[in-house]
Protein backbone atom coordinates (compact mmCIF):
# COMPACT_ATOMS: atom_id res chain seq x y z
CA UNK A 1 0.00 0.00 0.00
CA UNK A 2 1.07 3.55 -0.84
CA UNK A 3 2.73 6.15 1.99
CA UNK A 4 0.11 8.49 3.06
CA UNK A 5 1.21 12.02 4.26
CA UNK A 6 -0.22 13.05 7.20
CA UNK A 7 -2.79 16.37 7.46
CA UNK A 8 -1.66 19.79 7.68
CA UNK A 9 -0.14 20.28 11.05
CA UNK A 10 -2.77 22.99 12.35
CA UNK A 11 -5.78 20.93 11.84
CA UNK A 12 -4.15 18.15 13.98
CA UNK A 13 -3.15 20.32 16.39
CA UNK A 14 -7.20 21.07 16.99
CA UNK A 15 -7.84 17.64 16.31
CA UNK A 16 -5.78 16.13 19.11
CA UNK A 17 -6.26 18.79 21.41
CA UNK A 18 -10.09 18.55 21.01
CA UNK A 19 -10.13 14.83 20.94
CA UNK A 20 -7.57 14.76 24.18
CA UNK A 21 -9.94 16.84 26.02
CA UNK A 22 -13.13 14.59 25.54
CA UNK A 23 -11.20 11.23 26.97
CA UNK A 24 -9.63 12.82 29.88
CA UNK A 25 -13.11 13.36 30.95
CA UNK A 26 -13.96 9.59 30.07
CA UNK A 27 -11.50 7.63 32.42
CA UNK A 28 -12.35 4.21 32.97
CA UNK A 29 -10.48 4.15 36.47
CA UNK A 30 -11.94 4.68 40.18
CA UNK A 31 -11.09 8.37 41.87
CA UNK A 32 -7.49 8.52 43.43
CA UNK A 33 -7.30 7.62 46.63
CA UNK A 34 -4.01 9.48 48.12
CA UNK A 35 -3.13 8.44 52.09
CA UNK A 36 0.59 9.32 52.33
CA UNK A 37 -0.90 12.39 53.49
CA UNK A 38 0.17 15.32 50.61
CA UNK A 39 3.79 13.45 51.83
CA UNK A 40 4.68 12.69 47.61
CA UNK A 41 4.99 15.66 45.18
CA UNK A 42 7.03 13.82 42.80
CA UNK A 43 7.03 10.39 41.42
CA UNK A 44 9.55 8.75 38.85
CA UNK A 45 8.64 5.66 36.94
CA UNK A 46 11.62 3.80 35.51
CA UNK A 47 10.85 0.73 33.42
CA UNK A 48 13.76 -1.49 32.34
CA UNK A 49 11.49 -2.93 29.01
CA UNK A 50 12.11 -6.70 29.19
CA UNK A 51 13.73 -6.91 32.03
CA UNK A 52 13.05 -10.00 34.46
CA UNK A 53 14.28 -10.99 37.72
CA UNK A 54 17.38 -12.90 35.98
CA UNK A 55 18.54 -9.73 34.17
CA UNK A 56 18.38 -7.97 37.97
CA UNK A 57 20.43 -10.80 39.39
CA UNK A 58 22.88 -11.09 36.46
CA UNK A 59 23.62 -7.49 36.29
CA UNK A 60 24.28 -6.99 39.79
CA UNK A 61 26.62 -10.50 39.82
CA UNK A 62 28.57 -9.23 36.87
CA UNK A 63 29.00 -5.19 38.09
CA UNK A 64 28.99 -5.75 41.59
CA UNK A 65 29.54 -9.74 42.85
CA UNK A 66 27.17 -12.11 44.46
CA UNK A 67 27.29 -9.81 47.65
CA UNK A 68 26.60 -6.87 46.13
CA UNK A 69 23.44 -4.74 44.93
CA UNK A 70 22.39 -2.54 42.47
CA UNK A 71 20.75 0.47 43.15
CA UNK A 72 17.06 -0.53 42.72
CA UNK A 73 17.92 -3.16 44.80
CA UNK A 74 18.56 -1.10 47.62
CA UNK A 75 14.79 0.03 47.77
CA UNK A 76 12.74 -1.00 50.72
CA UNK A 77 9.91 -2.12 49.41
CA UNK A 78 9.93 -5.42 46.71
CA UNK A 79 6.64 -7.20 45.16
CA UNK A 80 6.22 -8.57 41.57
CA UNK A 81 3.90 -7.48 39.29
CA UNK A 82 1.60 -9.81 36.80
CA UNK A 83 1.81 -8.00 33.23
CA UNK A 84 -1.21 -10.63 30.97
CA UNK A 85 -2.79 -8.77 28.01
CA UNK A 86 -6.00 -9.61 26.60
CA UNK A 87 -7.51 -10.59 23.22
CA UNK A 88 -8.85 -8.29 21.13
CA UNK A 89 -12.56 -7.15 22.33
CA UNK A 90 -12.19 -9.12 25.46
CA UNK A 91 -13.71 -7.33 28.48
CA UNK A 92 -12.07 -6.30 31.68
CA UNK A 93 -11.23 -9.29 33.97
CA UNK A 94 -14.18 -10.06 35.85
CA UNK A 95 -16.33 -9.71 32.72
CA UNK A 96 -18.17 -12.46 31.28
CA UNK A 97 -16.44 -11.88 27.88
CA UNK A 98 -12.94 -11.31 29.48
CA UNK A 99 -9.89 -13.69 27.07
CA UNK A 100 -6.61 -13.07 28.60
CA UNK A 101 -3.82 -13.81 26.37
CA UNK A 102 -0.88 -14.73 29.33
CA UNK A 103 2.14 -13.05 27.14
CA UNK A 104 1.89 -9.28 26.49
CA UNK A 105 3.56 -7.08 24.18
CA UNK A 106 5.38 -3.28 25.82
CA UNK A 107 2.32 -1.68 24.27
CA UNK A 108 -0.54 -3.51 26.27
CA UNK A 109 1.42 -3.39 28.82
CA UNK A 110 2.20 0.40 28.80
CA UNK A 111 -1.46 0.84 28.49
CA UNK A 112 -2.12 -1.01 31.66
CA UNK A 113 0.05 0.89 33.70
CA UNK A 114 -0.60 4.18 32.18
CA UNK A 115 -4.35 3.48 32.02
CA UNK A 116 -5.45 1.24 34.34
CA UNK A 117 -7.27 -0.90 31.64
CA UNK A 118 -5.84 -4.09 29.47
CA UNK A 119 -6.03 -4.39 26.01
CA UNK A 120 -4.55 -6.49 23.30
CA UNK A 121 -0.94 -6.83 22.20
CA UNK A 122 0.14 -3.37 19.75
CA UNK A 123 -3.13 -0.65 21.20
CA UNK A 124 -2.09 2.53 23.03
CA UNK A 125 -4.27 4.26 25.50
CA UNK A 126 -7.28 2.20 23.93
CA UNK A 127 -9.32 -0.80 26.03
CA UNK A 128 -9.29 -3.80 23.92
CA UNK A 129 -13.10 -3.22 22.12
CA UNK A 130 -10.66 0.21 20.88
CA UNK A 131 -12.38 2.82 23.26
CA UNK A 132 -10.09 5.63 24.70
CA UNK A 133 -8.48 5.61 28.00
CA UNK A 134 -7.09 8.97 29.48
CA UNK A 135 -2.82 7.89 30.39
CA UNK A 136 -1.96 9.11 33.73
CA UNK A 137 0.17 11.48 31.92
CA UNK A 138 -2.49 13.57 30.41
CA UNK A 139 -4.46 13.48 34.42
CA UNK A 140 -1.22 14.44 35.51
CA UNK A 141 -0.50 17.36 32.71
CA UNK A 142 -4.31 18.48 33.06
CA UNK A 143 -3.90 18.67 37.02
CA UNK A 144 -1.00 21.23 36.47
CA UNK A 145 1.84 19.19 37.36
CA UNK A 146 4.86 19.42 35.16
CA UNK A 147 5.37 15.79 33.19
CA UNK A 148 8.31 14.48 31.23
CA UNK A 149 9.49 11.53 29.30
CA UNK A 150 12.63 9.87 28.74
CA UNK A 151 13.67 6.43 26.72
CA UNK A 152 16.14 5.14 24.85
CA UNK A 153 14.07 3.50 22.24
CA UNK A 154 12.03 6.26 19.62
CA UNK A 155 9.98 8.44 21.45
CA UNK A 156 7.52 7.11 19.63
CA UNK A 157 7.90 3.85 20.38
CA UNK A 158 5.39 1.44 22.89
CA UNK A 159 6.48 2.61 26.28
CA UNK A 160 6.83 6.31 26.04
CA UNK A 161 4.17 6.37 23.50
CA UNK A 162 1.77 4.51 26.06
CA UNK A 163 1.75 8.13 27.66
CA UNK A 164 1.71 10.17 25.36
CA UNK A 165 -0.85 8.66 22.24
CA UNK A 166 -4.00 6.49 21.70
CA UNK A 167 -3.60 4.35 18.76
CA UNK A 168 -5.16 1.22 17.17
CA UNK A 169 -1.71 -0.13 16.29
CA UNK A 170 1.57 0.41 17.92
CA UNK A 171 3.42 1.38 14.28
CA UNK A 172 1.27 4.04 13.50
CA UNK A 173 4.75 6.21 14.11
CA UNK A 174 4.67 8.40 11.19
CA UNK A 175 5.74 10.73 9.21
CA UNK A 176 4.71 8.75 6.40
CA UNK A 177 2.49 5.60 6.90
CA UNK A 178 0.07 3.24 5.60
CA UNK A 179 -3.38 2.37 6.31
CA UNK A 180 -2.21 -0.72 6.87
CA UNK A 181 -0.23 0.42 9.72
CA UNK A 182 -2.39 2.55 11.34
CA UNK A 183 -5.75 0.72 11.22
CA UNK A 184 -7.38 -2.71 12.96
CA UNK A 185 -10.11 -3.54 11.54
CA UNK A 186 -10.64 -6.28 14.00
CA UNK A 187 -11.88 -3.57 16.55
CA UNK A 188 -13.35 -1.33 13.95
CA UNK A 189 -16.20 -3.75 12.55
CA UNK A 190 -14.50 -4.12 9.14
CA UNK A 191 -14.67 -0.39 8.39
CA UNK A 192 -11.36 1.60 8.65
CA UNK A 193 -11.62 5.12 10.56
CA UNK A 194 -11.34 8.10 9.02
CA UNK A 195 -8.22 9.63 9.37
CA UNK A 196 -9.10 12.39 11.35
CA UNK A 197 -9.87 9.73 14.33
CA UNK A 198 -7.49 10.24 17.25
CA UNK A 199 -6.54 6.60 17.23
CA UNK A 200 -5.56 6.13 13.58
CA UNK A 201 -3.47 9.42 14.01
CA UNK A 202 0.37 8.96 13.37
CA UNK A 203 2.23 9.41 17.14
CA UNK A 204 4.67 11.21 16.20
CA UNK A 205 2.09 13.90 15.06
CA UNK A 206 -0.34 12.88 18.51
CA UNK A 207 3.43 14.02 20.59
CA UNK A 208 4.09 16.89 18.85
CA UNK A 209 1.18 18.57 19.04
CA UNK A 210 -0.01 17.53 22.23
CA UNK A 211 1.40 19.20 25.10
CA UNK A 212 1.29 16.34 27.33
CA UNK A 213 5.08 15.90 28.44
CA UNK A 214 7.09 18.99 28.90
CA UNK A 215 10.33 17.45 28.58
CA UNK A 216 10.73 14.98 25.94
CA UNK A 217 14.24 12.88 25.66
CA UNK A 218 15.19 9.79 23.54
CA UNK A 219 15.58 8.41 20.06
CA UNK A 220 13.79 8.40 16.79
CA UNK A 221 14.18 11.59 14.91
CA UNK A 222 13.19 10.28 11.89
CA UNK A 223 9.73 10.13 13.09
CA UNK A 224 9.06 13.74 13.07
CA UNK A 225 9.29 16.60 10.50
CA UNK A 226 9.56 20.09 9.85
CA UNK A 227 5.90 20.30 10.69
CA UNK A 228 6.16 18.83 13.45
CA UNK A 229 8.82 20.92 15.01
CA UNK A 230 7.55 23.78 14.22
CA UNK A 231 4.38 22.50 16.31
CA UNK A 232 6.71 21.89 18.93
CA UNK A 233 8.07 25.72 18.60
CA UNK A 234 4.66 27.04 18.66
CA UNK A 235 3.86 25.05 22.09
CA UNK A 236 7.06 27.08 23.94
CA UNK A 237 9.56 23.73 23.46
CA UNK A 238 13.08 24.22 23.32
CA UNK A 239 14.24 21.89 20.09
CA UNK A 240 17.57 20.54 20.36
CA UNK A 241 18.55 19.70 17.07
CA UNK A 242 16.39 19.93 14.45
CA UNK A 243 13.22 17.80 12.67
CA UNK A 244 13.53 19.57 9.54
CA UNK A 245 17.11 19.05 8.89
CA UNK A 246 17.02 15.43 11.08
CA UNK A 247 19.97 16.54 13.16
CA UNK A 248 20.06 15.05 15.89
CA UNK A 249 21.21 16.78 19.30
CA UNK A 250 24.02 15.47 21.87
CA UNK A 251 25.09 15.28 24.71
CA UNK A 252 26.22 19.06 24.79
CA UNK A 253 23.07 20.33 23.95
CA UNK A 254 21.49 18.49 26.99
CA UNK A 255 23.81 19.97 29.44
CA UNK A 256 22.94 23.60 28.09
CA UNK A 257 19.49 22.73 28.13
CA UNK A 258 17.37 25.05 30.51
CA UNK A 259 13.77 25.45 29.01
CA UNK A 260 11.27 24.41 31.27
CA UNK A 261 9.91 22.43 28.10
CA UNK A 262 12.05 20.56 25.94
CA UNK A 263 12.32 17.99 23.38
CA UNK A 264 15.74 16.52 22.42
CA UNK A 265 16.41 13.52 20.22
CA UNK A 266 19.48 12.31 19.73
CA UNK A 267 19.45 9.55 17.51
CA UNK A 268 17.14 9.03 14.03
CA UNK A 269 16.58 5.64 15.44
CA UNK A 270 16.94 4.05 19.00
CA UNK A 271 19.64 5.39 20.62
CA UNK A 272 22.90 3.41 20.55
CA UNK A 273 23.86 0.28 22.51
CA UNK A 274 26.36 1.85 25.62
CA UNK A 275 28.63 -1.42 25.14
CA UNK A 276 29.01 0.02 21.31
CA UNK A 277 30.13 4.19 22.74
CA UNK A 278 32.31 2.42 25.14
CA UNK A 279 34.43 0.45 22.32
CA UNK A 280 34.18 3.15 19.98
CA UNK A 281 34.38 5.99 21.76
CA UNK A 282 35.12 8.52 18.58
CA UNK A 283 32.03 7.47 16.86
CA UNK A 284 29.13 10.15 16.16
CA UNK A 285 27.20 7.87 18.45
CA UNK A 286 29.40 8.51 21.65
CA UNK A 287 28.05 12.38 21.37
CA UNK A 288 24.34 10.93 22.66
CA UNK A 289 23.77 11.33 26.32
CA UNK A 290 23.17 8.24 28.38
CA UNK A 291 20.07 7.08 30.23
CA UNK A 292 21.55 8.50 34.11
CA UNK A 293 22.54 11.95 31.97
CA UNK A 294 19.02 12.31 30.74
CA UNK A 295 17.27 11.41 33.49
CA UNK A 296 19.01 13.85 35.80
CA UNK A 297 18.51 16.48 33.18
CA UNK A 298 14.85 15.53 33.17
CA UNK A 299 13.89 15.85 37.01
CA UNK A 300 15.92 19.30 36.54
CA UNK A 301 14.09 20.87 34.43
CA UNK A 302 10.77 19.58 35.68
CA UNK A 303 11.73 20.45 39.24
CA UNK A 304 12.86 23.41 38.76
CA UNK A 305 9.46 24.63 36.75
CA UNK A 306 7.74 24.16 39.94
CA UNK A 307 10.42 26.20 42.07
CA UNK A 308 8.49 28.06 44.47
CA UNK A 309 5.20 26.65 43.65
CA UNK A 310 2.84 23.29 45.38
CA UNK A 311 3.18 21.25 42.19
CA UNK A 312 5.04 18.24 41.63
CA UNK A 313 6.10 16.47 38.50
CA UNK A 314 5.75 13.04 36.76
CA UNK A 315 8.38 11.58 35.17
CA UNK A 316 8.34 8.26 33.09
CA UNK A 317 12.12 6.69 32.39
CA UNK A 318 12.59 3.42 30.27
CA UNK A 319 15.90 1.80 29.91
CA UNK A 320 14.32 0.28 26.55
CA UNK A 321 17.28 -1.62 24.77
CA UNK A 322 17.63 -3.98 27.56
CA UNK A 323 14.77 -5.73 25.50
CA UNK A 324 15.68 -4.88 22.10
CA UNK A 325 19.12 -6.63 23.27
CA UNK A 326 17.23 -9.67 25.21
CA UNK A 327 15.19 -10.36 21.58
CA UNK A 328 18.86 -10.56 20.01
CA UNK A 329 20.11 -13.13 22.86
CA UNK A 330 23.35 -10.69 22.96
CA UNK A 331 24.02 -11.16 26.96
CA UNK A 332 27.02 -9.03 26.83
CA UNK A 333 24.82 -6.11 25.75
CA UNK A 334 21.94 -6.93 27.63
CA UNK A 335 24.16 -6.29 30.45
CA UNK A 336 25.46 -3.42 29.69
CA UNK A 337 21.90 -1.85 29.18
CA UNK A 338 21.16 -2.98 32.58
CA UNK A 339 23.73 -1.21 34.17
CA UNK A 340 23.26 2.13 32.23
CA UNK A 341 19.68 1.45 33.26
CA UNK A 342 20.16 1.21 37.11
CA UNK A 343 22.68 4.26 36.63
CA UNK A 344 19.25 6.49 36.17
CA UNK A 345 17.92 4.44 38.74
CA UNK A 346 20.89 5.49 41.19
CA UNK A 347 20.51 8.93 39.59
CA UNK A 348 16.16 9.18 40.25
CA UNK A 349 17.20 7.46 43.78
CA UNK A 350 19.39 10.64 44.87
CA UNK A 351 17.16 12.79 44.25
CA UNK A 352 14.57 11.52 45.69
CA UNK A 353 16.56 10.82 48.90
CA UNK A 354 17.47 14.69 48.95
CA UNK A 355 13.69 16.27 48.25
CA UNK A 356 11.83 13.78 50.68
CA UNK A 357 8.76 14.06 48.76
CA UNK A 358 9.34 11.63 45.62
CA UNK A 359 8.16 8.37 45.45
CA UNK A 360 10.17 6.22 43.10
CA UNK A 361 8.70 2.87 41.45
CA UNK A 362 11.50 0.65 39.29
CA UNK A 363 9.96 -2.12 37.27
CA UNK A 364 9.45 -4.09 34.11
CA UNK A 365 6.76 -4.38 31.19
CA UNK A 366 7.67 -7.84 30.79
CA UNK A 367 10.29 -10.42 30.72
CA UNK A 368 12.05 -11.22 27.41
CA UNK A 369 13.68 -14.31 26.23
CA UNK A 370 14.00 -16.26 29.21
CA UNK A 371 17.10 -15.23 30.45
CA UNK A 372 18.43 -17.53 32.90
CA UNK A 373 21.80 -18.50 34.82
CA UNK A 374 22.86 -21.67 34.42
CA UNK A 375 25.99 -23.54 36.60
CA UNK A 376 29.44 -23.51 35.67
CA UNK A 377 30.79 -25.75 32.82
CA UNK A 378 26.87 -27.39 32.53
CA UNK A 379 25.11 -27.24 29.40
CA UNK A 380 21.51 -25.89 27.71
CA UNK A 381 19.27 -28.28 26.73
CA UNK A 382 19.27 -26.82 23.38
CA UNK A 383 22.35 -28.49 23.12
CA UNK A 384 21.35 -31.81 23.75
CA UNK A 385 21.00 -34.25 22.06
CA UNK A 386 18.14 -35.19 23.99
CA UNK A 387 15.97 -33.46 27.05
CA UNK A 388 17.15 -34.83 30.36
CA UNK A 389 16.14 -38.44 31.54
CA UNK A 390 13.49 -38.55 34.51
CA UNK A 391 16.25 -39.54 37.08
CA UNK A 392 13.39 -40.53 39.32
CA UNK A 393 11.21 -42.76 37.40
CA UNK A 394 12.13 -45.82 39.29
CA UNK A 395 10.66 -44.23 42.71
CA UNK A 396 7.34 -45.50 44.02
CA UNK A 397 6.27 -42.20 44.72
CA UNK A 398 6.85 -40.76 41.35
CA UNK A 399 3.45 -41.35 39.63
CA UNK A 400 5.02 -40.04 36.32
CA UNK A 401 5.65 -42.68 33.48
CA UNK A 402 9.00 -41.91 31.98
CA UNK A 403 8.94 -41.34 28.51
CA UNK A 404 12.53 -40.88 28.09
CA UNK A 405 15.39 -43.14 29.01
CA UNK A 406 18.29 -41.78 28.18
CA UNK A 407 19.53 -38.03 27.10
CA UNK A 408 21.00 -35.10 28.59
CA UNK A 409 24.00 -35.41 26.97
CA UNK A 410 25.88 -32.89 24.49
CA UNK A 411 25.57 -32.89 20.90
CA UNK A 412 28.73 -31.50 18.89
CA UNK A 413 26.61 -30.05 15.76
CA UNK A 414 24.31 -28.08 18.29
CA UNK A 415 26.70 -26.84 20.19
CA UNK A 416 30.81 -26.05 19.40
CA UNK A 417 31.73 -24.01 22.50
CA UNK A 418 31.11 -20.85 24.40
CA UNK A 419 28.97 -18.35 22.19
CA UNK A 420 31.10 -15.26 22.95
CA UNK A 421 34.42 -17.42 22.93
CA UNK A 422 35.33 -20.40 21.58
CA UNK A 423 32.17 -21.03 19.41
CA UNK A 424 31.66 -17.54 18.34
CA UNK A 425 31.95 -18.39 14.41
CA UNK A 426 29.21 -20.78 14.36
CA UNK A 427 25.74 -19.22 13.82
CA UNK A 428 23.88 -22.30 14.63
CA UNK A 429 25.88 -22.54 18.15
CA UNK A 430 23.30 -22.92 21.16
CA UNK A 431 25.84 -22.59 23.84
CA UNK A 432 25.34 -20.05 27.23
CA UNK A 433 27.63 -16.86 27.36
CA UNK A 434 30.21 -16.45 29.80
CA UNK A 435 31.09 -13.19 32.02
CA UNK A 436 33.44 -12.50 34.88
CA UNK A 437 31.92 -11.28 37.46
CA UNK A 438 33.23 -8.92 40.12
CA UNK A 439 34.41 -11.95 42.35
CA UNK A 440 36.76 -13.36 39.81
CA UNK A 441 40.31 -12.98 39.66
CA UNK A 442 41.80 -10.37 37.34
CA UNK A 443 43.10 -12.97 34.91
CA UNK A 444 39.80 -14.55 34.17
CA UNK A 445 37.68 -13.10 31.11
CA UNK A 446 34.79 -13.12 29.07
CA UNK A 447 34.15 -16.04 27.08
CA UNK A 448 36.35 -17.98 28.97
CA UNK A 449 35.03 -21.14 30.18
CA UNK A 450 36.73 -19.86 33.82
CA UNK A 451 34.22 -17.09 34.10
CA UNK A 452 31.62 -17.81 36.61
CA UNK A 453 28.76 -16.01 35.04
CA UNK A 454 27.30 -18.58 32.74
CA UNK A 455 24.06 -16.86 30.89
CA UNK A 456 20.96 -18.33 28.64
CA UNK A 457 18.13 -17.75 26.64
CA UNK A 458 14.65 -19.65 26.35
CA UNK A 459 13.93 -18.26 23.32
CA UNK A 460 14.02 -14.26 20.82
CA UNK A 461 10.95 -13.52 22.55
CA UNK A 462 8.95 -12.40 25.85
CA UNK A 463 7.69 -14.36 28.27
CA UNK A 464 4.99 -14.37 30.52
CA UNK A 465 6.89 -14.18 33.41
CA UNK A 466 5.91 -11.78 36.21
CA UNK A 467 8.14 -8.94 36.66
CA UNK A 468 10.11 -7.25 39.88
CA UNK A 469 9.14 -4.05 41.16
CA UNK A 470 11.08 -1.98 43.65
CA UNK A 471 9.97 0.82 45.82
CA UNK A 472 10.98 3.88 47.96
CA UNK A 473 9.31 6.99 49.44
CA UNK A 474 5.75 7.63 51.09
CA UNK A 475 3.30 4.75 49.43
CA UNK A 476 6.06 2.58 48.61
CA UNK A 477 4.19 -0.58 50.92
CA UNK A 478 1.58 -0.38 47.95
CA UNK A 479 3.68 -2.37 45.57
CA UNK A 480 5.13 -4.81 48.15
CA UNK A 481 3.34 -8.55 47.22
CA UNK A 482 1.77 -9.88 44.25
CA UNK A 483 0.24 -6.93 42.05
CA UNK A 484 -0.96 -6.85 38.71
CA UNK A 485 0.27 -4.19 36.45
CA UNK A 486 -2.69 -1.87 36.12
CA UNK A 487 -2.94 -1.29 39.70
CA UNK A 488 -0.29 0.86 39.13
CA UNK A 489 -2.06 3.37 37.64
CA UNK A 490 -4.09 3.45 40.81
CA UNK A 491 -1.11 4.11 42.83
CA UNK A 492 0.48 6.80 40.79
CA UNK A 493 -2.94 8.36 40.43
CA UNK A 494 -2.95 8.59 44.24
CA UNK A 495 0.80 9.25 45.21
CA UNK A 496 -0.22 12.40 43.22
CA UNK A 497 -3.45 13.05 44.40
CA UNK A 498 -5.08 13.61 40.89
CA UNK A 499 -8.78 12.84 40.06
Amino acid sequence: MSAIRKPHAAALLVLVTAAGSALVSAGPAAAATNSNNGQIKNVIYLLGDGMGRTHVTAARQRYYGASGHLAMETMPVVGQVSTYAVERMSGQPGAADFTPNLVTDSASAATAWSSGVKTYNAALGIDAKGQLAPTIMELAKQSGLRTGNVSTAEITDATPAGQMSHALARGCQGPSYSAAACQDLSITGGTALPTSDLRVTPIADQIARNGTADVILGGGLSRFDAADEQALRDQGYAVLGSPASQTVATRDDLTAAANAKTFALFNKGNMTIEKFKTEHPAAPQAAEPNLSDMTGKAIELLNGANKGTDKGFYLQVEGALIDKRSHANDAAQTLGEMKAFDDAVAAALDFAKKDGHTLVLVTADHECAGFNIIEKGTFTNAEAANPPVNADGGNPANNSTPLRTGGNTKDATRSTGIVNGSGAGDPHNFAPATFRTADDPASVVDGSPQASLWLTYLSGNHTGADVPIFAYGSGAEKVGGSIDNTALFGIVRGALNIG
